[in-house]
Formats: C-alpha cells, structure tokens, sequence
C-alpha cells in the first residue's frame, strides 16, 4: 500500500499552511526602525525555508515516535502500517492482514469494535488504561482517516504506554484498600460480638460498612444488662470517616458501658459522655441515643444527642416516632439533656438506628424517616428477621455509601406456659417494725406458689428479710416490696423515699448492724442500687434459677 495515499493527523496535531520565502534583511540595517528584529527576519525575502509539517517524512517521524502507531484500512481492518515501537512490543506484523487474525493484542483487548465505531462514525474514540498481552498497560487512540479519491476509509491507532501511571494508581488504590480493611477491622472489634440477650427482650442487631469507595466511618451499638430486668440499649454515630472515627467511637462505647454500670437515668449518662467526648476530641462531634428498658414500667425512657428518634411499633402495627426531647450532638458541650419516656408493651417493637439507614443524597431526611415508618409498620417476624427487612427495604448494599447500624429490641407478648414463667408480685410496706414479718411471709407464699426448690426459697426469704430489714431502718416511706421471676432468674427489689444508696462494708465484730447487704451480697447472683426518678432509691437482688 501506498502509504503517502494517506492523509494521517496525529492526534492533538493540526494542519498548518505552507511556509512563506522571506527575504533576509541586510546585515548592515539590521535593528533599524521600530520593528523588533524578530519581525523583520519574518519580513525579509532571504530568510532559509523551513519545512512545513506536510513537507516532512511521515513515515520517518512515525517510526521514532515512542508511541505505539498501527493504521489499518477497510472493513476489515487490513494492516497498512506499524511502527517499530509496535513491532517492538509485540513483533513483525504481516502488511495487508486483517487485525482479527494478524492482531490478537487488539482482539484480546476488545479494540475490534472499536475499530468498526470509528470507522462507521468517523470520530475519534479513546480506550483508558488496558493492559496488553505484553504487560504493559496503554491508552488507545482510535482516529479515522480517509484515502484520496477512495470512499473507503482507514484507522489510525495510537497506544500510549501509561504503565508507569497504572502501578502508581493500583498502589494507591491498595494502599487504600488496607486502610480501609484497618478501619474496618478495628470497627467491627469494637461492636459487641455476641449481644447479650436480657430476660425480657429479644434483640438483633447488624452492621453494614459503606462501599469500597467509601471510608468506614464510628456507628456503633450496644446492650447492657443492668440487673434487676433493667436493660439498657445504646446507638450512636460518630462524625467522621476511618480509623480516627472508629477509634473515638471505640472510646465512647467503652464509657457508656461504664456509665451504665452506675444505673442513672439516660440524660445523666449522655452529661457525662458530652463532657468526656469534648476532652477525647474537641473538634470530634458524636450523635447518640441512650435508652432503658424496664420491664416493670413497661416503657422505655431514653434521651438523644442529637441522634435520629427511636421508632416504636405496637401490637397493632402503629408507629410512633420519639422527636423529643432531643439536644445537641456530644462534644458540643453547655447544653443539659433530659429524659423521654415512651410505651413498650408486650408485642411492641423498637427500632434504633443510624442515619445511613435512612439518609439519601436526593432526598430529604424526613422522607427517609417517613419510609422507615412504613417498612416498620408491614414488619413482622423475629428482631433478626425485621432488622434485615428494614436495610432491604432502604436499599442498603454492599457498594452502600454510609455506613450502617440497626437495633431492633422487641417485648414479646407472652402466653400460656411461657407466661407462667413470668411472674410478678408485690406488697406496700407498711407500719413499723412488724412489716419485716409480713414481707417474710409474703415472700415465703409467692415463692411456694412459684414452685421454687427448697434451697432456693430459702435464699429468696432470707434475702427479703435482709433488705426490708435495711429499707426500715435507713430509708423513709413509701416502701414496697416487689418479687419478680423470669425463665432465667429470680428479682428482689425494695424501694423506699430515701435516696441514699446503700454500699456494702465490713462489719466489725462488736457491731449491731452493717452486715445485711454483705449477706444480700454473698448469697445472690448479683445485687445493686439506684435512684428512682421520683425521688428515693431501689435496691434489688437476683438469684440465678437453676436449669430445668
């Protein structure tokens, strides 16, 4: 084939016009007048003719080119021309072949459309970073070119070796790819890997990391028995993206946790996190939402920092949303939380969660909530069915943008035998000193009819003696007494007006008293105290029942 047939533009080159002869000016007028000497070697007739780009060998310039250059013509993309860095890269090709047989590279790359698109449309087409049978990654440039006086029409490919570039993006993209598996990592090291399970509540959870081209950011959750039947349930978000994030939120968990174990009230606890998230970060803010559950009351009470209201469904499929009261996120500091309160009854459901769940770039966040509200209302099945429902019904997946957290707490709404093995009883304390036997005797009954083994009867009566016992003679009226029983464990609370808490202390040998919450403490599973919300305090003991 006749190559000089062909009128190739290189891309990013354009045609120029043909150089004009200009006389030289004269050596001895040189730099005379106001015209600069530049412009006057321009405007001189003697000047030496340069050649012009279509005055230079193409073929010439094509072979040093270090680019990869092929040009093919036809339909069927017969091989006019390849310069040596082509024939370098992946050898001697047979001029006059078509490409699919004499240019595996292109076919194994997928050029070969490509190839007809540009030769059908006349314009230009690129193919970004592909990797060669030789290794080495490329750019292609497919550019048309048309034959003098010929309709038929050609192609002209140029591949820029970009390797380099390649290596230096995959070592990025993987260095990437560890950290994000490091913040991952510590995230999910962080989360509770096995949640407890209270008495009362069933309880599921998930955690969903935002898609690989998203950083991991500090959703985190939480359950905490607090004894007595008392639950407390924890979700939060911290503001932030990576192993920062999860660190801080690794540090707040770790806090709630220790403040829960003081049993105060949710608007306390979220106080104390405010002021230790301020001295973690202060330019690191965190939403959260604390809540307790108390079997007893048959309601949860919680307060918010800022975080998204809990969503509580009841046993006829209605959603209530808990807006208030809500304050401003932790680590913002000057601000004093208060505690809500709302119904949890048996055959209710509650849903914590973070703003992943619910919160879209093209939506607003009401819109999300409101969603949210609909898929809860249709729900049914355990808290582990339900939660996976929820994320699906978002459209929650792996290439997620956020991060995503979800707590489903439910009180199931117990029946027949299974309601037989939960039980409450209680008495008003009331007179003087003669409330201890009757609180004895009261005792002694409810655990008879419960069917407790002797042993543990026993422990029941003497452990209710011992803290009415110690309510009459520290605390101030009303006092009650109260015995509650689960599948799992046996409850004894006694409240009383005072709201000193009772600590445990060696007795001395010569002393009369200070010895009943020693003995509560030594014969139970567990025991604590804490103060109502209405003034006063509750201690509480429980028995561990023996399997079957």
């Amino acid at each position: 084939m006749n190559f000089t047939r062909w009128s190739a533009r290189l891309p990013g080159t354009q045609r120029r016009a043909a150089a004009r002869t200009e006389h030289a000016v004269p050596p001895d007028r040189r730099g005379e007048g106001s015209v600069p000497a530049a412009r006057v070697e321009q405007l001189t007739d003697d000047s030496p003719c340069l050649p012009a780009v279509d005055e230079l060998p193409a073929r010439d310039v094509l072979d040093r080119v270090p680019a990869l250059v092929a040009l093919v013509h036809g339909p069927d993309h017969h091989i006019g021309y390849v310069n040596d860095a082509y024939t370098t890269a992946f050898g001697v090709r047979p001029p006059g072949a078509p490409a699919r047989e004499a240019l595996p590279e292109l076919a194994e790359l997928g050029l070969l459309p490509l190839l007809d698109q540009v030769l059908r449309s006349g314009k230009p087409r690129t193919l970004k970073s592909r990797k060669a049978l030789d290794g080495r990654t490329y750019t292609f440039t497919c550019t048309p070119v048309a034959e003098n006086g010929d309709h038929d029409g050609g192609v002209l490919l140029f591949a820029t070796d970009v390797t380099d570039h390649a290596e230096a993006a995959e070592r990025l993209r993987a260095s990437e790819r560890r950290q994000r598996e490091t913040a991952v990592t510590l995230q999910r090291s962080l989360l509770p890997q096995e949640l407890e399970q209270p008495d009362d509540l069933r309880i599921a959870a998930t955690y969903q990391p935002g898609g690989t081209e998203a950083a991991v950011g500090g959703d985190w959750y939480d359950v905490i028995t607090l004894g007595g039947g008392r639950t407390a349930l924890v979700i939060g978000d911290v503001m932030g993206r990576g192993v920062r994030a999860a660190a801080v939120m690794g540090q707040l968990r770790t806090a709630v946790r220790a403040y829960a174990r003081l049993d105060l009230p949710p608007h306390e606890v979220l106080q104390l996190l405010d002021g230790l998230a301020t001295e973690i970060d202060a330019n690191q803010i965190a939403t959260c939402a604390y809540a307790i559950h108390d079997p007893n009351e048959g309601r949860l009470v919680y307060a918010s920092a800022g975080h998204l209201p809990i969503l509580v469904r009841d046993e006829n499929g209605s959603v209530l949303r808990t807006d208030e009261p809500t304050g401003p996120p932790l680590g913002t500091g000057g601000w004093i939380h208060t505690s809500g309160s709302v119904p949890l009854g048996p055959g209710s459901t509650a849903v914590l969660y973070t703003d992943g769940l619910v919160e879209r770039r093209n939506e607003d966040l009401d819109e999300g909530i409101a969603a949210l509200e609909r898929a809860l209302a249709g729900a049914t099945g355990t808290p582990q069915v339900i939660c996976d429902r929820l994320v699906r019904s978002a459209g929650v997946t792996a290439d997620h943008d956020d991060d995503v957290a979800v707590l489903v707490l439910q009180q199931p709404a117990r029946t027949g035998p299974d309601g037989e093995l939960f039980r409450n009883a209680a008495l008003e304390l009331l007179g003087g000193v003669e409330a201890a036997p009757r609180a004895r005797a009261f005792a002694s009954g409810v655990l008879t009819s419960w069917r407790f083994p002797a042993e543990l009867h026993d422990l029941g009566v003497l452990a209710t003696s011992e803290l009415v016992a110690n309510s009459l003679q520290h605390g101030t009226p009303p006092m009650r007494l109260r015995l509650r029983r689960t599948d799992r464990r046996l409850i004894i609370e006694v409240t009383d007006g005072d709201d000193h808490l009772p600590r445990r202390r060696r007795a001395e040998p010569g002393d009369e008293s200070g010895r009943g919450i020693a003995i509560v403490a030594t014969i139970a599973s567990g025991w604590g105290s804490r103060r109502t919300p209405g003034g006063g305090k509750a201690v509480w003991c429980e028995f561990v029942l023996p399997k079957g």
